[in-house]
């Protein structure tokens, strides 16, 4: 990767499922005119980046740096959870640039986590993180992202992986229940069937399907907002159901990478949920892992506060 050298800004991007949010980043790392687009509204990156650099007032850039929500595995970007696809040479050349890095988002979150400053996190749980151990990353938002930071003697090296789409586990009764209603609409029931905004809607639906009341047609807001003004009781078990099976996958990714650095919980939905995640089955679930519930005690679990940390972790993945 070339380095910047003028004072032009570079392009930077974190491309969701639902929105698209873009922003310029100045030599010194200062990052600056931020705008949230629709997914919806563009067809693909190439046209979303032009309308918003049409409204910029500052000089054209020449490097670009974009997380995306999907697996990055060669020149050829298709979303998991929208219908965007593009090709990551032919986007630079439309865009003019010099130099193009496409990341996944959850890898650019990975990236920012050494770079957020206390207030910038909450604690849920926990105890005090080890210095230089692995570090765990899941959020919901769309889908289900998951991450991980790993020490290499000099550097933290995120880790791309895809942890979503593996295969949920159900720990009682209810969520085996919920597990054979989704089974049966969607073959393979990964983590992210129902932990992301979709999958909010899938328990409830499938929590009516189980338990024989009428569904509404409800939005994932509509169910959290519910659920956090105590005004559907069906939306507070499907909510606290949420949070509980977040708190074993959260459980799960720690015991797999040894996270004795911590858990960081991102993505749109935790980090709104305030108190209701704080006092939710969330970390008695993290814990609930029979002979090694001590060995995760000591983990401390952080909802991520900051605003658009992925934008700094985008700005790191142009110095790597």
């Amino acid at each position: 990767m070339t380095q910047n050298p003028t004072e032009i800004p570079d392009l930077i991007a974190d491309i969701g499922g639902t929105n698209a949010r873009f922003a310029l980043a100045t030599a010194d790392g200062r990052i600056q005119a931020e705008r949230i687009l629709s997914g919806a509204d563009y067809p693909d990156l190439i046209q979303a980046a032009t309308a918003y650099l049409r409204d910029s007032p500052h000089p054209r850039p020449r490097r670009a740096a974009v997380a995306v929500a999907t697996p990055v595995t060669g020149d050829w970007v298709q979303f998991t959870n929208s219908s965007w696809s593009f090709s990551q040479e032919a986007a630079r050349q439309a865009l003019a640039l010099e130099d193009l890095v496409i990341i996944n988002d959850f890898t650019a979150l990975a990236l920012a986590l050494p770079l957020l400053d206390s207030h910038e996190r909450r604690a849920v749980g926990g105890g005090d993180a080890v210095d230089k151990a692995p570090i765990a990353l899941l959020g919901a938002g769309t889908g289900l992202g998951v991450s991980g930071l790993v020490w290499s003697k000099s550097h933290w090296i995120p880790l791309e992986a895809e942890g979503g789409h593996a295969t949920f586990s159900a720990t009682d009764e209810r969520e085996w229940a919920v597990y054979q209603v989704l089974q049966q609409r969607f073959g393979h029931v990964s983590p992210e069937r129902l932990l992301s905004g979709p999958g909010l809607v899938n328990v409830y639906t499938a929590l009516a399907e189980i338990q024989g009341w009428q569904a509404e047609k409800l939005t994932p807001a509509d169910i959290t907002n519910r659920a956090m003004a105590g005004s559907c009781l069906h939306c507070v078990e499907v909510l606290e159901l949420f949070c509980g099976a977040l708190g074993t996958a959260a459980g799960n990714l720690a015991m797999t990478l040894g996270a004795l650095g911590g858990v960081y919980i991102g993505g749109g939905i935790v980090p709104k949920l305030g108190d209701f995640f704080d006092r939710s089955p969330f970390r008695s679930r993290f814990e609930a892992k029979g002979r090694f519930s001590d060995y995760l005690t000591k983990i401390p679990t952080w909802v991520i506060t900051a605003t658009n940390p992925a934008f700094r972790g985008v700005v790191a993945a142009l110095a790597y």
